[in-house]
């Protein structure tokens, strides 16, 4: 790695500033995690504070009354979700029931492929998930070897906010075991993408071969060593 590229840190101040002049009205983003596992909890939280509306907000789910996306739904900032799964939100439910809030439902691998082409460049693709139900109502359809596949089109977004463990100071990321889930596919799918880590290393302090996310697709980092790592439904067993 040359110097220039060393010298290139990335590290913001905090989530309000690495999203200044960065987020507008209006945009699509992409947020990462999977329920509320591995969520970029100060970017989101920073976001409802920044004001911006009329937002389409690609993510697995929409997190849940009080936390996560649901703080954005409880200030109408969001106008659309493109979703997989949405079941632990009650003020979700109550928005899109009530024809405040636009949904596209997609099946799960669906939306994680979705946004793997818009990440890669590729346009649209064919898959068999979703045939013959309301999933592909309105979408083009062909048959290949006698089976017939959906026409899904990429997902792109204009900034993609995303969760990580670990981080140098380029942007090179390092996800932890399932915290990883969407967050790849979403940091590649934006324009702009903004990691919220854990935790900041130097350059070269951490293993090319452990480098889950290379620092091209990071533009900036936001340290966040203490999330609150909230759990959605927490089952013990009896003493």
């Amino acid at each position: 790695m040359g110097d220039a590229a060393r010298s290139k840190n990335k590290v913001q101040a905090s989530a309000e500033q690495a999203l200044r002049d960065v987020v507008a009205d209006g945009q699509t983003l992409a947020v990462g995690g999977f329920g509320l596992c591995g969520i970029p909890e100060a970017l989101i939280a920073a976001l409802r504070d920044s004001g911006v509306k009329g937002l389409t907000v690609i993510s697995n789910n929409a997190g849940v009354d009080g936390f996560g996306l649901g703080l954005l739904l409880e200030t109408r900032q969001i106008k659309k979700m493109i979703s997989s799964y949405v079941g632990e939100n009650k003020e979700f439910e109550r928005q899109f029931l009530s024809g405040e809030l636009e949904l596209e439902f997609n099946p799960q691998g669906t939306l994680a492929e979705r946004l793997r082409a818009g990440g890669a460049g590729i346009p649209a693709f064919f898959t068999r998930t979703g045939y013959g139900t309301v999933v592909a109502e309105g979408k083009e359809t062909r048959e290949f070897d006698g089976h017939h596949y959906v026409m899904e089109t990429a997902l792109k977004a204009d900034v993609s906010l995303v969760k990580a463990w670990k981080a140098d100071k380029s942007g090179n990321l390092v996800f932890r075991k399932t915290a990883r889930n969407f967050n790849p596919a979403v940091a590649m799918a934006g324009k702009v993408c903004i990691a919220e880590v854990e935790e900041v290393v130097e350059v070269g302090a951490i293993d090319p071969d452990h480098v889950h996310l290379p620092g091209i697709y990071v533009d900036a980092i936001v340290h966040n060593p203490n999330p609150e790592k909230r759990i959605e439904q927490r089952t013990v067993r009896a003493a």
